[in-house]
């Protein structure tokens, strides 16, 4: 069987796009509610089918558990219920992801995401340092301020003078980093 996230590179490239990590976000969050990858496969399929594009980073995406929600407006109450045969809804709490994740208004791909959640201060943006976490809006990389914190013994306050960041961009960048190594 075909795989669920289709690289638009060639096949002898070893790295991932912004847009495959959204893809790849995606999936694991469907498959984390228990639905399945044959279910995910003939979603992304069926929004193919009715809207073009193939990535789950084209259009936004729920889920209840149960089922796939695809937003086909800018009106983030217009969801239509993927495998239905059309079934419109409108669910609010099933829109868990639409919170973490900018979507470009022309193209309509995702365009940053907050893995902490829009106030989390760590945000995964292609146009800043390559895509690599940074704390928002002042593109310091998580992983320099982490390893600052383990050089500095742990001392929040150290590193957030020495690197003129405020003491809860510290924090959020050193909760990023240890969630990174418990995964």
């Amino acid at each position: 069987m075909a795989p669920i996230v289709v690289r638009t590179q060639t096949p002898s490239e070893s790295y991932a796009s912004f847009l495959d990590l959204i893809d790849l976000l995606f999936v694991k969050r469907f498959l984390d509610r228990g639905i399945s990858l044959q279910k995910i496969r003939k979603a992304l399929v069926e929004a193919e089918r009715l809207l073009g594009g193939h990535h789950f980073a084209q259009r936004s995406f729920f889920t209840d558990g149960r089922n796939i929600f695809l937003q086909v407006k800018d009106d983030a109450e217009a969801l239509l219920e993927l495998l239905s045969n059309g079934q419109w809804v409108i669910a609010p709490l099933i829109k868990e992801l639409a919170h973490q994740i900018d979507f470009d208004r022309p193209s309509g791909l995702a365009q940053r995401w907050y893995p902490l959640g829009p106030k989390g201060m760590v945000v995964l943006d292609p146009a800043i340092s390559f895509g690599n976490p940074t704390i928002v809006g002042r593109g310091v990389s998580t992983a320099v301020v982490y390893d600052n914190f383990l050089a500095e013994k742990e001392r929040i306050k150290k590193v957030s003078k020495w690197m003129e960041l405020d003491q809860k961009e510290v924090l959020a960048a050193i909760e990023f980093e240890q969630k990174l190594k418990v995964a």
